[in-house]
């Protein structure tokens, strides 16, 4: 079974720095090491509970950046679902780094507007 490493453990702090959900982070990094998964083996490599794995899968689903497909299973029971990574982590890295810089820019507009609105230079 896989884990997540010191080196994966840096990697999520700063996504959680970047504001992600530290839970988003985590799975995250799981699911970009693996082929495909199920959310059970999140849970266990990346030392989460289900419900922090189903609505981190919900928000990497809403960004595109995973895909879910049914397992054919034997009997009566839950579903099962596989998940894989459908975005490289470098295309979601560029895409955390547009939506920081446009944080950026509306930080520095309204704060621009804020001195002109008091007369500040």
């Amino acid at each position: 079974m896989h884990g997540l490493t010191q080196h994966d453990k840096k990697i999520v702090e700063i996504f959680s720095n970047l504001g992600m959900p530290k839970n988003l982070a985590k799975t995250l990094m799981y699911i970009s090491q693996v082929d495909e998964c199920r959310s059970a083996d999140i849970e266990n490599g990346a030392n989460l509970r289900q419900p922090e794995v189903s609505v981190a899968m919900q928000h990497l689903a809403k960004k595109g950046w995973i895909e879910k497909r049914d397992k054919k299973k034997e009997g009566k029971g839950r579903p099962i679902y596989i998940y894989k990574l459908t975005s490289p982590l470098d295309n979601i890295i560029e895409s955390v780094e547009r939506e920081k810089l446009q944080e950026i820019e509306s930080v520095k507009k309204n704060i621009t507007e804020l001195k002109s609105l008091l007369n500040i230079k």
